[in-house]
């Protein structure tokens, strides 16, 4: 096989540049094929289309953008086996779990944006001082520069374009140079369902967003992607001013107390934990146990963790897949490798190949100051804490720089009020884990980044809000 894929501009599909990136399939460590990798001339074009659409697109009505964004969830539907080929080669995912929990999820996001778009709340008319009447308009804010990750590559395209697009926008898109080939599926079904430059898609690296983010025709940057890419966004967004919209790195803690269901808790956890590879930035990375039961519950993580192992697409009984890269491989290996004297790996912590495969990890004995509790691994690797308070719960949970997401386990519904509270996260869930409703808005605290995807305030996060004062005369 020998994949070629090239950038979306104005609705043209381009044939695949000079410059190249290898594309890999991680399940094998296999080059399946190569992608452009775009410099200045493709991100200027880029931009120039998106920018001559958003004269028009921003005067649509809410009805007709209903109607398009409806029209291009039908065409994914019809186009899914597609995607699902385009998806799994490039990640190496289990077919069906990438079919059910992120190919028909986008579908329903994509259907959830095309209804509120027509409902979005806003300020009544209304006179604060006499003889004026004041009113709130949101206005869409222009070209959108969008970088999306590898972990969830057709999924989070949706979950960046189609609020903004929207909103009233128009979006120059840059997958993961690692897995292009969904997104620009998506920008060729985009181009029926929605006017030529309304999205477009650019291929490359780290320069290639670069030189988006800095570009002087974007209004906006939205990122999903580490911590360490959102400061590089931000240093580079500042002389322009550009706003920012961010959805950042995880290290999220599973507070597991006494009175939980044990054993339904450990499942469960393990399920959030390892669900693809671990790298999702709400899986659960630390679990925080009542020192009370903690043998008991991680006798029960042990036996849920041997249940789950990791294959490749065909292998129907794997639960996940290999981690995304030979790169990544690398740095979870090292993690390992770092760990501290008193750090003991009770499963896992191995690697098979051919492929990039980590079985699922489970370490005890970690120290809150250790590197493997405070840094994200994005793996499939879990760790284990005790506690003996409430408080020392909290303290514990909130202790990394990191807030976007977290679980309380307890059948005590006043201390999980008061922990949902207490815990710095964008999300707490109670009793379950890893549910993102479109209605629902996600996005985290602290270095977990700013702004919210899905829900109506991402579309309150793509808008300028506008205040419009008339006097009466």
């Amino acid at each position: 096989m020998d994949l070629t894929v090239g950038n979306v501009i104005d609705g043209v599909v381009r044939p695949i540049g000079q410059l190249t990136t290898d594309l890999v399939n991680p399940a094998t460590g296999e080059r399946v094929g190569s992608a452009t990798l775009s410099r200045s001339a493709e991100v200027d074009e880029a931009m120039e289309a998106a920018a001559a659409a958003w004269q028009s697109w921003r005067r649509t009505t809410p009805r007709e953008r209903q109607e398009r964004l409806l029209h291009l969830a039908s065409l994914i539907e019809e186009n899914i086996d597609r995607i699902l080929e385009a998806e799994v080669l490039l990640t190496g995912k289990p077919r069906q779990a990438t079919l059910d929990f992120e190919l028909r999820r986008a579908v329903d996001n994509i259907r959830f944006f095309a209804g509120a778009l027509r409902v979005v709340p806003g300020a009544a008319q209304n006179e604060y001082a006499v003889g004026l009447t004041s009113s709130i308009r949101r206005e869409p804010i222009g070209v959108i520069a969008q970088i999306t990750p590898w972990n969830f590559p057709f999924m989070m395209a949706v979950w960046k374009i189609v609020p903004a697009i929207a909103a009233g926008n128009t979006v120059v898109l840059k997958p993961a140079e690692t897995t292009p080939t969904s997104s620009v599926i998506l920008a060729e079904l985009a181009h029926i369902a929605l006017p030529s430059g309304v999205m477009n898609v650019v291929l490359g690296d780290r320069d290639t967003g670069r030189l988006m983010v800095e570009h002087n025709r974007p209004a906006m940057v939205s990122l999903t992607g580490s911590t360490r890419a959102g400061s590089d966004v931000m240093r580079s967004a500042a002389p322009t001013v550009k706003r920012l919209h961010l959805e950042l790195g995880g290290k999220a803690p599973a507070v597991v107390f006494a009175d939980a269901d044990i054993d339904y808790a450990a499942r469960q956890i393990a399920e959030g934990a390892f669900w693809n590879g671990g790298q999702s930035c709400t899986a659960e990375a630390r679990v925080l146990v009542d020192a009370t039961v903690k043998d008991r519950f991680v006798d029960a993580l042990l036996a849920a963790t041997k249940q789950l192992r990791t294959g490749g697409p065909d292998d129907t009984t794997a639960f996940y897949g290999p981690v995304a890269s030979q790169t990544q491989l690398d740095r979870v290996l090292r993690f390992f490798e770092r760990l501290p004297r008193h750090a003991r790996i009770l499963t896992g912590g191995t690697s098979s190949g051919p492929g990039f495969f980590v079985d699922p990890t489970v370490i005890d004995g970690v120290n809150d100051d250790d590197e493997i509790v405070r840094e994200e691994v994005f793996g499939p690797v879990l760790t284990v804490q005790s506690f003996t308070s409430e408080e020392e719960a909290v303290r514990l949970a909130n202790s990394t720089p990191y807030g976007l997401a977290a679980s309380v386990w307890t059948a005590d519904q006043g201390r999980s009020a008061r922990l949902s509270i207490e815990i710095d996260a964008g999300t707490v869930w109670v009793n379950c884990t890893q549910n993102i409703p479109s209605e629902t808005p996600h996005g985290g605290f602290k270095s977990s980044g700013v702004g919210k995807d899905l829900s109506v305030y991402s579309l309150d996060d793509y808008s300028n809000i506008k205040h419009v004062l008339t006097a009466h005369r």
